[in-house]
């Protein structure tokens, strides 16, 4: 049987990434709890080809 919850994976992906116009993307997969952040979620993440903490959005 699947597990029932609230508990749902997403996709974030780097913000300043897609605006510097460099070749490839920083994704990270993660989970969330739906009730509890029904927004979409900004994590401060490594960006190996940047090589540096930048803020990764929540993407459909």
């Amino acid at each position: 049987m699947a597990k029932k919850g609230n508990r749902v994976q997403v996709i974030l992906e780097c913000t300043e990434h897609k605006e510097s116009g460099m070749a490839g993307t920083s994704r990270y997969v993660t989970t969330k709890n739906r009730k509890n952040t029904p927004e979409r979620i900004e994590l401060k993440k490594f960006n190996p080809i940047l090589r540096k903490m930048t803020v990764h959005k929540e993407i459909k």
